[in-house]
């Protein structure tokens, strides 16, 4: 789960090189989030839905958040280490915003901190 100033969010984490590769990728939409990780940049191309994307550093405070539809080519954010995915105009409901940090729960694995760990 996703803690968001709006409240819990659904959570998908692609953290394996594969998982990160197919991002979204053939879907018609997502049910709350995915966290892609390590990662500064995404792309849409393929996509089949407008995306919200959140780029948060290592603390998982974001850094800025975009809304890309089909075929872009996101810009790199240097200080960047997460990339949140969503269906467009989601992150706006859920009050993600610059300078707001989220929080993720992994049902019992390790602790928020240490998703963030090099």
């Amino acid at each position: 789960m996703l803690e968001t100033p709006g409240g819990a969010v659904p959570l998908e984490i692609a953290a394996s090189y594969r998982a990160r590769r197919r991002g979204l990728l053939g879907r018609d939409g997502i049910d709350g989030a995915l966290l892609i990780t390590p990662t500064n940049s995404v792309h849409t191309f393929g996509m089949r839905f407008p995306l919200d994307v959140a780029y948060l550093d290592r603390s998982l405070t974001v850094l800025d958040v975009v809304t890309m539809r089909p075929g872009r080519l996101g810009m790199i954010r240097p200080r960047g280490r997460h990339v949140l995915e969503a269906a467009g105009g989601a992150m706006a409901e859920w009050g993600l915003r610059r300078g707001v940090r989220v929080t993720v729960d992994r049902y019992g694995g390790p602790e928020p901190s240490s998703v963030n760990a090099p």
